[in-house]
């Protein structure tokens, strides 16, 4: 139904307009009666004839300016009065609403001061006491490895550390990202891994929404739902994970339940794992390195429970080209960023990574960046291109899961040090290896892998160094330097020894040159050289004469 319309007959209008005027004039009568006049007489002002006008003027300004601080200083008092009675209320709202439990704690340990604070949660000593916490409450170990690289992923110092804790405890592989990896290069890595520890290939789901974005998802169900099957949704090696340590769970002679730690560099994607086991976003993870800072139970079923770990610190003696992508230092500053994508650079084969990201020729990272930047639209005032957010995203590319590049398998296997056959059969024992080898045989058939032409050859640069206590950090200069005084150190090595009698000549020789030197060095004298400039000798000169005549 139409409202009705509130228009009226002229003959109404006009009645209710003579009406409202007969009113006013009745009540301006009667005010003037009273005597209430209701116009406010006009200021005549300061005539011109009156002796110190200006001053009387600026007396009045001053007086008027005055009369608004106060009344603005008055407001301000409200305002702020009102913001603490404000405040006051949510404080007693809020001491209403919290738990017994809670106010007998605080009452118990009493107000903290403000001095006393927790503890650096990016510091060094935080994250490898946090490692040390998840190695030591677990009862088996898997070390996440980036299918992309799984040499590189993997940390001696950690597997060692596992090895030789108190409580026979197991070490697991996990083959991660492996949708970004040749089929043919993740056979051939499981192989080669499964010599020393079971390996699961496995792909984490990138999708993984929160409980309160689902529930709200859920409320409202149509009748034609499309199920998410996107690439990034999918995930897989799931249900030959959980079975694997379910079963390992029922053999275990204590009824507690058992508890896997999940442990591995930044970025191979120990939080994704998490959160595909759990199907719910139980652990914030993310493109940024060194998201997780604590270790986090997570349950999986009844008798199994997950601890999510922050990664492993990478120890400063790395080569450069480890570093840029498992250490945690790299995204602090940005020479640190631009020296990640020079070294990064220099591992690849050039034209496929002209191929990769459709960008012309190239003669340094700096150029590469610049196209780079221009191609993905990051620019500054003026046009100029980013090239610091440009080398962001190429690391997020490398770090995250969007790039597809692989290593070579080694052709010869040998075990580390720290292992040995009886640490082999040890690892291999308690398991479940048909169901392992089927399980991973099924993933395989299920994941649509990538070409071997699109995916950028890498090259390995073998196990990285981690910490897993401050007082293993080195002193010396990380990365390259330190390469670098290494290779010094042994050009040093190589030479041949002088005798004394050599080196009395060398010095002998050396000191009429060094008091030449001395003398030359107070006159500095340029010689002229004739340079021709004449264009009659260029075959490329442009003759003015044949257009202007």
């Amino acid at each position: 139904l139409k409202k009705a319309s509130k228009r009226l007959s002229c003959s109404k209008r006009y009645k209710i307009q003579k009406k409202v005027r007969e009113h006013n004039r009745k009540l301006r009568k009667e005010l003037k009666k009273k005597g209430v006049s209701k116009r406010v007489k006009k200021d005549p002002g300061v005539p011109s004839s009156a002796p110190f006008k200006e001053e009387v003027l600026r007396e009045a300004e001053q007086r008027r300016l005055q009369i608004e601080e106060e009344k603005e200083k008055r407001r301000q008092v409200k305002k702020e009065e009102r913001a603490q009675k404000r405040k006051k209320e949510k404080e007693g709202a809020s001491k209403e609403t919290e738990p017994k439990a809670k106010k007998t704690r605080q009452h118990e340990t009493g107000p903290l001061s403000e001095k006393q604070s927790g503890p650096d949660k990016n510091s060094k000593q935080y994250l490898c006491s946090e490692l040390n916490k998840v190695i030591d409450a677990s009862d088996v170990v898997i070390e996440v490895l980036d299918a992309r690289d799984p040499l590189g992923c993997r940390c001696p110092q950690l597997e060692e550390a596992v090895l030789q804790r108190e409580g026979n405890k197991k070490l697991l592989f996990v083959l991660n990202k492996i949708d970004l990896v040749p089929k043919e290069n993740v056979d051939r890595w499981i192989q080669c891994l499964q010599l020393e520890c079971p390996v699961v290939a496995f792909k984490a789901s990138t999708h993984i929404q929160d409980r309160t974005v689902q529930a709200k998802k859920s409320r409202i169900v149509a009748s034609n739902e499309v199920l998410d099957k996107s690439r990034g949704a999918a995930c897989f090696g799931k249900s030959c994970l959980t079975e694997l340590l379910t079963s390992l769970a029922a053999n275990k002679q204590d009824e507690a339940s058992l508890r896997v730690g999940v442990v591995g560099f930044p970025n191979v994607g120990k939080s994704s794992l998490i959160n595909s086991m759990k199907e719910i976003l139980a652990c914030n993870s993310g493109v940024k390195r060194g998201i997780t800072k604590s270790m986090q139970e997570v349950h999986i079923t009844k008798n199994v429970k997950l601890i999510d770990s922050p990664g492993v610190v990478a120890s400063p003696s790395n080569p450069p080209a480890s570093m840029a992508l498992r250490s945690l230092q790299v995204e602090e500053g940005v020479e640190t960023v631009l020296e990640a994508v020079r070294t990064l650079l220099k591992q690849c084969d050039k034209t496929q990574i002209m191929l990769q990201y459709n960008v012309p020729d190239f003669r340094n990272s700096l150029e590469f960046l610049t196209m780079f930047a221009k191609k993905r639209g990051y620019l500054q005032k003026g046009g100029v291109p980013n090239t610091e957010q440009a080398a962001t995203a190429f690391l997020g590319d490398w770090t995250g899961a969007k790039l597809s590049y692989c290593c070579k398998v080694p052709e010869k296997h040998s075990l580390p040090a720290y292992m040995s056959d009886t640490v082999v059969a040890e690892m291999q024992s308690g398991w479940d290896l048909n169901l392992l080898k089927s399980g991973n045989e099924e993933t395989l058939k299920g994941v649509k892998f990538p070409n071997q032409a699109s995916s950028i050859g890498f090259i390995s640069k073998g196990p990285t160094a981690g910490l897993l206590s401050v007082s293993d950090i080195s002193e010396g200069k990380p990365g390259a330097a330190a390469t670098e005084s290494e290779e010094k150190q042994n050009d040093e090595n190589n030479e041949p020894e002088q005798t004394a009698e050599e080196e009395n000549q060398t010095e002998d020789l050396e000191k009429p040159q060094k008091e030449a030197l001395k003398k030359t060095r107070s006159r500095v004298q340029f010689q002229s050289v004739p340079i021709d400039i004449s264009l009659s000798t260029a075959d490329d000169a442009y003759d003015f004469n044949t257009d202007f005549k």
